[in-house]
């Protein structure tokens, strides 16, 4: 479960992690109601569960409540990098000094969490890592020890920020760990940690908490952005989504648009015993995503019925919000059932997972 940026500064907020003066908007006059009230320059800002929304356009300042109306209007309903923007935090603008990178993920390779700290933080830390690997501090933190702010402190120490600099930093390393720990988080981050005249701030704010975990915490539950994920779903940068029934199947399929010359745009399990409704809203889901040029739906029935698949694909594609090509491999329980409905929709499909993803990264190279 990923949260948005402000419900991540209210949780650091609340343990202690200094963010700057903020508030939610939801309409372009909230935005100059708060822009108003806080009487200085602020940063308004999109709203999504994807990174990099400052180089595609979805962070933008104003000097005043009218910019500020102009700027809001323009991100409102737009769609930044697959998502659209329904919601803008407005927080001040921060005369920044210096920025530093910190962040707490689960590293499963080592069964243990991960510390990484920079004293070179912000938008460009993902190329940092690649150049310059030695800037970025990495410290495995033992799970059955307790972690002392002393042992934050000496992070901060190795990250070589000034002296005067590491208790600030150390600190918030710790109280960062806090949050990991006691929201059961895979990723806690703050990039970039910002100093200012007025000291240490977090300017942005990440947080995913564990869905395994949710039982614990049902007050996240209650965030109304917030809907319980029926899918295994993630979002990539390629332009085929690939749906399947089963992580392996799914992660096959993807494997097969790769040989083929293609790149996938998503990964979606929507699992075994999935009815027609959930096939419908799984194609739902991707064609929300604006990089996707073409579905792959690639089903080998066992529990999950080809007829159920077929009828699910009818519905989605007569109600679709956006026309997009789809490639359909469809085999297994009640195959001549489900073929035979897609047949007299006027729906191809393929028996061969090679065959279909073949044709899916076609269709692609004709667009």
């Amino acid at each position: 479960m990923k949260l948005y940026e402000y419900s991540a500064k209210n949780i650091f907020k609340h343990e202690g992690i200094p963010i700057p003066e903020s508030d939610l908007a939801k309409s372009a006059e909230d935005v100059k109601d708060i822009v108003k009230k806080m009487d200085k320059p602020v940063a308004i800002k999109s709203q999504i569960l994807v990174g990099g929304r400052g180089k595609a356009g979805g962070i933008k300042f104003a000097d005043s409540p009218d910019e500020a109306i102009e700027v809001s209007d323009e991100l409102l309903g737009s769609i930044i990098r697959g998502e659209t923007v329904g919601s803008l935090l407005v927080e001040e603008k921060l005369e920044i000094e210096k920025e530093f990178y910190v962040s707490i993920a689960v590293d499963r390779s080592n069964k243990k969490p991960l510390i990484m700290a920079s004293a070179e933080g912000g938008v460009d830390i993902e190329e940092l890592a690649k150049i310059k690997p030695d800037k970025i501090i990495k410290s495995h933190i033992n799970p059955l020890d307790e972690f002392l702010p002393f042992h934050a402190r000496e992070i901060a120490r190795k990250m070589g920020v000034d002296g005067v600099l590491i208790p600030g930093i150390g600190s918030i390393i710790w109280k960062l760990f806090n949050v990991f720990k006691r929201y059961d988080a895979n990723l806690a981050e703050i990039n970039p940690l910002v100093l200012t005249k007025d000291g240490l701030i977090a300017a942005d704010a990440k947080l995913e908490i564990d869905d395994d975990s949710l039982f614990r915490h049902k007050n996240l539950m209650n965030f109304e952005e917030y809907e319980k994920e029926e899918f295994a779903y993630v979002k990539l940068e390629g332009n085929v989504a690939v749906i399947g029934n089963g992580a392996g199947l799914t992660l096959t399929g993807m494997d097969m648009i790769k040989l083929y010359g293609g790149e996938p745009a998503t990964f979606l399990d929507i699992g075994g015993g999935a009815s027609s409704k959930n096939i419908e809203k799984a194609i739902n889901l991707v064609l929300k995503y604006q990089k996707v040029e073409v579905i792959f739906l690639n089903v080998l029935g066992g529990i999950t019925r080809a007829d159920d698949v077929a009828s699910g694909v009818i519905n989605a594609l007569n109600n679709a919000p956006r026309k997009v090509p789809m490639v359909i491999r469809l085999t297994g329980t009640n195959e001549k059932e489900g073929q035979k409905l897609l047949s007299d929709a006027g729906i191809s499909f393929e028996t061969s997972m090679e065959a279909a993803a073949k044709k899916a990264v076609n269709l692609c190279n004709q667009t």
